[in-house]
Order: C-alpha cells, then structure tokens, then sequence
C-alpha cells in the first residue's frame, strides 16, 4: 500500500490533511493519535466507505488505484477491515455469512465454491484457535455478543478472508487480557511475507503482544 500527500474530506469538512505512508509486504505498522485525529476515518477510507471523499493525492495497493473503487471490489483485491464496532445482523447467522463471503471471494479469484459440508471443516480448527464455539458461530451476526466475542469473530474471518492487506481499527478496544492474547496470536499467526497490516490503537499494550 502507498498513499502520497493524501487529503480526505467528509461532507466538505477536511479530516486527513496531506497524509503520506507505505506499507511494503510482510509489514506490520501501527498507527497511534488522540481521538480525533483521522485514525478510523482513514481505515473507513481505505475500505471504501461511502461519504468520504479524496480531494487531493494518490493511494495505490499493487499498484491499483484503488480511490474510486467500491469496497466489494477493494476486498476482491485483498483488503481486509476490522471494525472498530462490528455491527449486528439479526436475521442472518455467523455460519452463513462466512460462508457466503468466502465463496464470494473464491469466485473473484477463480475458484470453485466450496459445499457447506467443506465450509464447516474448513472453520472448525480455526474456531478452536480462537475459541469460538459452534453455538456463537450458529447465532445471529454480532447480535448478543460481547465486546470480546465480536473481536474474535472477525479475527476468525480475517484467518478464514486471508487477504493481503488487513486494517485493524482499535481491535484491541474493551478487551480483556486474556481476549487480547487469543486476538493477538491471531494476528501473529497471520503474519507472513505476503501479508501486511495497520494496526491503529490507543494502547501499547496490543503492540507488546503482536
């Protein structure tokens, strides 16, 4: 990823102001700063959040211009957002959410869907990494979790997406430190030399982990 002399705007108002940054494979980079100060605003950007508007400066991730593209097709190209405040889904479970995001990938990449029989194996050894238990994956999307269990549920699609560029926007908020050991060995489990990510915290203590 590099971002040039980047200035972003939301509803005419500035809220990056000449922001420059590269991040090569295999890179881990955090991001800290006050409330306020353009942190999740540019992780909203980077994933193509409507509303935000770039007015001047360049952003390329493979060297794609990416500034116009929707945020379905930034996540084809292996972009990867964690919330801040994943939100709720009544009506649509875990297990088919991931299920139906995953095959959407693997049909931007040119491959074959897998079977809900497949898809289960598949996420079950990665459930136990970050223990997720079958009955969270089985309920609604985020709905009823607390801040701990939403955390690991999308660590448990950022193993299962495996892109190649991940933005965690302050993953490590309201967690408790035994969440914040099982997220952060997701994130090192993760690390490689085609994966790169930004981590944006207020705390050190995600650092000292990851």
């Amino acid at each position: 990823l590099e971002i040039k002399d980047l200035h972003v705007n939301v509803d005419e108002k500035k809220i990056i102001n000449g922001l420059n940054l590269k991040v090569n494979e295999g890179e881990v980079h955090a991001l800290m700063g006050p409330n306020g100060s353009g942190k999740s605003s540019l992780s909203l950007f980077l994933s193509g959040r409507d509303g935000y508007s770039k007015s001047r400066g360049s952003i390329y991730f493979y060297n794609h211009d990416i500034s116009q593209l929707s945020p379905e097709d930034r996540a084809k190209l292996g972009i990867f957002l964690a919330l801040q405040y994943p939100v709720e889904i009544p009506g649509v479970t875990g297990s088919t959410f991931l299920k139906t995001e995953y095959n959407s990938l693997r049909k931007a990449r040119n491959e074959e869907e897998v079977s809900a029989v497949d898809f289960l194996k598949l996420i079950r050894h990665k459930q136990e990494s970050l223990n997720i238990s079958n009955e969270m994956v089985k309920r609604h999307l985020n709905v009823g979790f607390s801040g701990g269990e939403k955390k690991r549920f999308e660590m448990l699609q950022l193993s299962l997406f495996d892109p190649k560029f991940a933005i965690l926007d302050e993953t490590d908020s309201g967690l408790d430190i035994d969440a914040l050991k099982i997220v952060s060995e997701c994130i090192n489990k993760m690390r490689s030399e085609k994966f790169s990510m930004l981590l944006i915290t207020h705390y050190q203590r995600l650092l000292h982990y990851v």
